[in-house]
């Protein structure tokens, strides 16, 4: 019994444990542009040069539960000519209990995407494959780097807001 004591009051003295939990997954939007098929279809004289641009969008829908957007958005293009174009909004549903408000932010911005991004990545794959062309696998994405970029830019965004000194 004096053990159990013993537990209780090391336990009070701790902190809780941080949890993410994903309650559930989907595709928002998603739309896949093939313009110049037939043609593009057939053999290139050149590799297509491929861009692809990654967002990030958070919304809060309770005091514990986020909505976490990732937009993905990739063009293929020869010279002028667009062979493809696919663009899809992909996100979850987090339930996040006793996270730090400073991690907060960290926490949806770069393990929430990081948890859908697999998923997310297949659809592209089999969009492009679909579509005519070799399926498109999109490199793993820095999401550390991208949060650190955007809070690089949010610190420099007042300074240069075109005010007159």
């Amino acid at each position: 019994m004096s053990d159990q004591n013993t537990n209780d009051a090391g336990n009070a003295g701790q902190p809780a444990v941080a949890q993410l939990r994903v309650l559930t997954q989907y595709v928002k939007d998603v739309s896949f542009e093939n313009p110049n098929a037939p043609q593009a279809l057939g053999p290139v004289d050149e590799q297509p040069n491929i861009s692809v641009k990654v967002d990030v969008g958070v919304n809060r829908m309770s005091d514990t539960d986020y909505e976490v957007a990732l937009k993905l958005a990739a063009e293929a293009k020869t010279k002028d000519k667009t062979m493809f174009l696919v663009e899809i909004d992909y996100a979850g549903l987090f339930r996040l209990t006793n996270v730090p408000e400073e991690n907060l932010e960290a926490v949806l911005v770069i393990e929430c995407p990081r948890q859908i991004f697999p998923f997310a990545r297949r659809i592209v794959a089999d969009l492009t494959r679909d579509g005519g062309y070799p399926p498109l696998m999109i490199d793993p994405i820095d999401f550390v780097g991208l949060y650190q970029q955007r809070r690089q830019q949010m610190a420099q965004a007042p300074a240069g807001d075109g005010q007159p000194n």
